[in-house]
């Protein structure tokens, strides 16, 4: 039985999906027993329980082959502050549970300690949960294609693609449904020790890779539009993102405009099979097309 945390979001949702698939026995963790609807619908077992909580956590991860864990993306808060508590209660619940293995959601770009925003958050996260299992194992994940669906409404209204990535600027990105995939995979295997797994698409892909990917779903062109760096915090704050979290967002994407966002060459490096056409495809139609 394998243990998911984080199922109603983007990536540990794919996760369970795929366990799923593969006919294993999964077990959700969700904040609110309502949310469960859904996936004791798709056969999968809930507990509710708060990550932060480590003795609910316990609970949850007691009697698990294998659990699927992240540090979700920060909304509120210092992000940082909030990555000790998590991962700290995390660690704990593991540990108590004496849960045998892990596969522990990270980012390329997290060997980096500073200079990357947000994604020094997962060097934390590593650091607190590596040994928290026998086995354990650090996906780090390439820039999600889906991330592109916050944009999308603007690119069918306008046919232009607002980012804060350089146009030409390829870097490692990959949809969620391969990042649940490998997960699964990975959760699957026998190992002991530590591993840390680099994930990204076919191929590495621009902003202008990704707008080119929109223009060929929707059949007109689609131009993509660099925003200013002294423009992202306002545009930040319009959409409502508290200034704490805006920072660490834009210093993530000043790390990789410096080069910082970089597989590790000691690394165990995989990559999907999900084009990035048929990602994108998947972000318009919920957009309204």
């Amino acid at each position: 039985m394998y243990v998911v945390v984080g199922a109603n979001g983007r990536a540990g949702g794919e996760v369970a999906r795929a366990l799923l698939e593969r006919g294993e026995t999964v077990r959700v963790v969700l904040r609110r027993r309502e949310q469960g609807a859904k996936w004791t619908a798709l056969g999968a077992e809930v507990a509710v329980a708060s990550i932060e909580n480590a003795g609910a956590m316990t609970d949850a991860l007691r009697g698990a082959s294998g659990a699927f864990l992240l540090n979700p993306p920060p909304v509120s808060g210092d992000p940082y502050a909030r990555t000790e508590e998590l991962g700290a209660a995390l660690a704990d619940a593991a540990k108590r549970a004496r849960l045998p293995k892990a596969v522990i959601l990270s980012s390329i770009g997290a060997q980096h300690k500073s200079g990357t925003g947000v994604i020094a958050t997962l060097n934390r996260f590593e650091a607190l949960l590596d040994g928290a299992a026998p086995a354990t194992a650090f996906l780090r994940s390439g820039y999600f294609v889906e991330t592109w669906g916050e944009v999308a409404k603007a690119v069918l209204a306008d046919s232009v693609l607002p980012t804060f990535l350089e146009p030409s600027q390829k870097i490692p990105m990959v949809s969620t449904i391969d990042v649940g995939r490998a997960a699964a995979a990975v959760l699957c295997e026998e190992w002991t020790g530590k591993r840390v797994i680099e994930l990204g698409g076919p191929q590495d892909w621009s902003a202008g890779d990704v707008a080119s990917a929109f223009a060929e779903v929707l059949g007109r062109p689609v131009a993509p539009i660099l925003v200013p760096p002294e423009q992202r915090a306002a545009l930040l704050a319009e959409d409502g993102v508290p200034g704490e979290v805006a920072a660490a967002l834009l210093g993530m994407f000043e790390g990789i405009a410096n080069g910082l966002f970089m597989r590790q060459k000691d690394s165990e490096h995989r990559r999907g099979t999900i084009s990035l056409t048929t990602a994108i495809e998947r972000l318009v139609v919920p957009a309204g097309r």
